[in-house]
């Protein structure tokens, strides 16, 4: 199998933080947004939405949408959990992991998608007023979550999930997006700090230019 993902990207990077903390190992193919290599025929086959990631198998099927990636992979391999355990503890799981995907991880990528020179191509129309409706909503979810972490470690208890996964892409989301996070979100920063520690967060360096 093969994972079709942009390098950076969101929702490919959740899925290859998953992958990292499953410590599942499988060939990338990085296709480049800015020159529409994922609007081609070939990879519509694939993804009829045209959208990244998506995971082909080895018998040409494929499976997109980043948490039903990771829910395969959930399911091939469950240790360490990261949807949780038990019935209680997987709904909260699944709960979390929505709220931190609507009301997070979407009004941010709203944002971004909506002022970002770089999507005026790719966002068509392009509504900035769009982006000025989602401002406030990202603020106002990130002091729900702060008072939340007050006494939780993790998005959904003691143990990292998905839901954290998410919760991480979409603070990493918010720096192109140019919004800042409140200083005063000391339980948001402390829980961005043991998230972005993470072995499976870093990202690689980039590759020494040779003369």
């Amino acid at each position: 199998m093969k994972l079709y993902i942009r390098d950076r990207a969101p929702n490919p990077r959740r899925v290859q933080i998953f992958l990292r903390e499953k410590d599942i190992d499988i060939p990338v193919i990085d296709l480049d947004i800015g020159k529409k290599e994922h609007r081609t025929p070939e990879y519509a086959r694939l993804n009829p939405l045209q959208q990244l990631p998506t995971l082909e198998f080895d018998d040409g099927t494929s499976l997109s949408e980043s948490v039903a990636i990771c829910r395969y992979f959930e399911e091939m391999e469950p240790e360490p959990p990261l949807f949780g355990v038990g019935a209680r503890g997987k709904a909260e799981v699944e709960m979390w992991q929505r709220r931190m995907e609507m009301a997070f991880l979407y009004p941010v990528a709203s944002v971004f998608r909506h002022t970002h020179p770089f999507m005026a191509g790719l966002e068509v129309p392009q509504l900035p007023e769009w982006a000025e409706a989602n401002r406030p909503r990202v603020a106002s979810f990130l002091k729900i979550l702060d008072d939340h972490l007050r006494d939780h470690r993790f998005a959904a208890g003691g143990q990292f999930t998905i839901a954290d996964i998410t919760g991480l892409v979409a603070l990493e989301f918010m720096r192109p997006a140019k919004l800042s996070l409140d200083p005063a979100l000391e339980h948001v920063a402390r829980w961005q700090a043991d998230i972005f520690a993470r072995p499976s967060v870093q990202l690689p360096k980039p590759a020494e230019k040779t003369s």
